[in-house]
Formats: C-alpha cells, structure tokens, sequence
C-alpha cells in the first residue's frame, strides 16, 4: 500500500489530500518546516528544521515506490521520480519521466529572467475547477493501487 507524502510548505491542497487519503484508507503523512507547521487530523506531520530544502531531502529519504508525492517543486518531484514514486502538483499534474525535463527547463529560464530583473506575473487566485481536477487526479491514482 503506497504512503501519500505532502511538501506541505506552502501546498493549497493539504486539506483535500488528507481527506481523500482517508476515504481510500491510505497513510498520509505532511511533511513541513518549524515556520509552517501544519496538523491535521488524521495523518502524521513530521516537522523539519527551517532551512533550505531541508523538507525536501526528509521527503526523499522517506519516499518508496509507488509512494504518491504531492509537491509544487519540480527539483523534488524529479527527486521523487527518481525514486519511483507518483507525483502530483497542487492543480492534478502528475510529473513523468516525459514531462519533468521540460518543466525543469522552463524553471530555469524563469530564474534567468528573475535575474535579469524581470518579475514574471503570480499565479492567478486559487480555483474550485483546480481543486476538482487535484482530487480527480489523486482518485484516480489511488484506485489503480
């Protein structure tokens, strides 16, 4: 039975996983920093010292295969890949071996351009459809297990 992992630095669907994960009857755990930390019912948090990336070498440490990831960094879910585990970003995207490369380029164009002093546009307030999609996505993962 897979574990699903949360970065939960910053994740919009920590809700929605734990409560999917209980309906399927499988182990969640959040995984957070001592400035972010998140409780919830029904699953394990596991607190981290506040550093950088010190959340996400304890999340890969922990990962097995088939464990199910949800993060919104691409570094992390290429980590997770790595290991064999599923991952999922915070609107349904599942990260592959297909599509991980790609996503890490525009990454690191997006910093080039941070540099250059160029600020790209925020992400667009949350939506219910992403919050459907998310939960669809996890759903569906959860019953081919």
């Amino acid at each position: 039975m897979p574990t699903i992992l949360i970065d939960a630095d910053g994740c919009p669907v920590v809700d929605l996983t734990v409560r999917v994960g209980q309906a399927h009857s499988v182990p969640v755990k959040i995984l957070c920093d001592t400035a972010h930390r998140i409780e919830r019912e029904g699953a394990e948090t596991l607190v981290f010292d506040k550093g950088a990336d010190s959340v996400d070498f304890a999340l890969v440490n922990r990962v097995q295969p088939g464990d199910i990831v949800i993060t919104q960094d691409y570094g992390l879910a290429s980590m997770c890949l790595a290991r064999r585990a599923r991952v999922l970003n915070q609107n349904g995207l599942e990260y592959t071996a297909q599509n991980i490369d790609g996503l890490l380029a525009r990454r690191h164009e997006n910093k080039k351009l941070l540099r250059a002093g160029k600020h790209p546009k925020g992400p667009a307030k949350r939506t219910k459809g992403q919050d459907e999609a998310f939960t669809q996505t996890l759903e569906t993962l959860l019953k081919r297990e």
